[in-house]
């Protein structure tokens, strides 16, 4: 039985945009040359590489959901071009740098495409902070500068009244501002892509692949309503790999949430004190991340799940719950803002791996995956999608070597139920350890 996603229809990014034109259904017995299953971050670059490389040919991109209501929809929106987190600790300087190098490459092809199709998605060159509320967030931001000064990279240290004059909230005891990242409203550019892709891409959404054959010559797609073959099939289907047979006991699905509130109008905005159009995440890895978007809205972050069977696993009451706890969270930053509600709360899955390992390549005949982006999507999804096509294609770069110098197979994880236990203790300890910097 494949699992779908089952996200809730709560996502403010999503719920933000205009009404997006509908897309065909995938019915009747189709074929085509290239099947890209997911249209997420990483198939939208794999579908528009393909083409470029093979205009002639018949790409079909399909989705269970619409374009941008998945887990490319539901992030923070951060474009990160720094090694995110354990991979800011890799041992390996070479391998750090080529990270770096990947991630900048995935920031550029976005930015030509969002500049060449007029994409309205918020789209802004505006770094980020990475911020400390107390001595253990201090502590943390320490080593991140260590981390930095070795990178090599430009950083600068903000706090007291500068940082209160961004965040407009003293909440902060410091933060370290790094300028390569940029802020983006992910749905918005996640729909501008798909409605931007090259003439030979026929994309088929709200269907769901419910069940994957190899046969000779190639793989057969079984959905609710029709069919497709195709002797090539891309997977950007990130955790969901797995219930179409590979990397299966490999990757972990977590969920994390998020809440927002409406627009602030001018008066809110004159007791908020702040800038608009930038970010901080937290220096404690479990801490909360914090936005306010150019149109005026704040982003609480944080809460992590694992999800077994993904939005199935969570309940109306627990999505209350961690609603309420943004709401303290916001109000300890904001008690001025006590009469902004929040609109929209969400929450959004994605693979991580006990080694922190993303996987790139073949996985069996005429099947290719990237998958496990470890939290960094929009960036990793990109240049993983657009460099695994060029891998399909027979292509060579730079670049495509230094992705599989830096993939490679995510470790197996223990048993279910010892699998679930250890994932919710383990986040219930990191929860209560960083309790101080939520």
């Amino acid at each position: 039985m494949i699992h779908l996603p089952h996200d809730d229809n709560t996502c403010g990014w999503y719920n933000a945009l205009p009404k997006q034109p509908k897309q065909a259904l995938l019915t009747g017995a189709q074929k085509a040359d290239y099947v890209v299953l997911g249209a997420g971050f990483a198939g939208l670059a794999m579908a528009r590489r393909l083409a470029e490389h093979a205009p002639n040919a018949r790409i079909a991109l399909i989705d269970a959901q619409r374009i941008g209501e998945g887990a490319s929809g539901r992030n923070s929106g951060f474009v990160i071009d720094l090694p995110h987190k354990f991979s800011l600790e890799h041992p390996d300087p070479a391998h750090k740098q080529r990270l770096l190098s990947l991630n900048r490459f995935a920031i550029d092809q976005l930015a030509s495409l969002v500049a060449k199709y007029n994409i309205d998605c918020q789209w802004s060159a505006a770094g980020k902070y990475q911020g400390a509320v107390g001595a253990r967030g201090e502590a943390y931001l320490d080593h991140f500068e260590h981390l930095m000064t070795d990178l090599g990279e430009p950083f600068e240290h903000v706090t007291g009244t500068d940082l209160a004059k961004v965040l407009g909230t003293n909440y902060y005891s410091r933060a370290i501002y790094t300028p390569g990242g940029y802020l983006v409203q992910p749905a918005a550019l996640a729909c501008g892509l798909g409605a931007n892709l090259p003439k030979n891409i026929e994309v088929f959404e709200h269907s769901p692949i419910v069940r994957l054959e190899k046969e000779q010559g190639g793989w057969l797609l079984q959905g609710e309503h029709g069919s497709i073959k195709t002797p090539q099939l891309l997977l950007g289907t990130s955790i969901f790999t797995r219930e179409f047979g590979f990397l299966k006991n490999r990757l972990l699905p977590v969920m994390t949430f998020a809440s927002w509130t409406r627009p602030l109008n001018d008066k809110e905005m004159q007791q908020y004190t702040g800038l608009l159009d930038w970010g901080l995440t937290p220096a404690d890895h479990a801490g909360t991340t914090l936005r306010m978007t150019a149109d005026r809205r704040i982003i609480i972050r944080n809460t992590y799940q694992h999800v077994a069977k993904y939005g199935n696993s969570i309940s109306d009451k627990l999505r209350q719950e961690i609603q309420n706890d943004h709401r303290k969270v916001f109000l300890a930053r904001y008690p001025q803002l006590v009469d902004v509600p929040f609109t929209h709360s969400w929450g959004g899955t994605y693979a991580i791996s006990r080694n922190f390992t993303n996987f790139f390549g073949q996985l069996d005949d005429g099947v290719f995956a990237s998958a496990c982006d470890n939290g960094v999507g929009v960036a990793w999804g990109t240049v993983s999608g657009t460099l695994l096509a060029d891998y399909v294609m027979g292509a060579t770069s730079q670049s495509l070597d230094d992705i599989q110098q830096v993939t490679g197979m995510p470790s197996l994880n223990p048993p279910e139920p010892l699998l679930g236990l250890g994932v919710k203790s383990r986040i219930k300890l990191a929860k209560w350890q960083s309790r101080s910097e939520i």
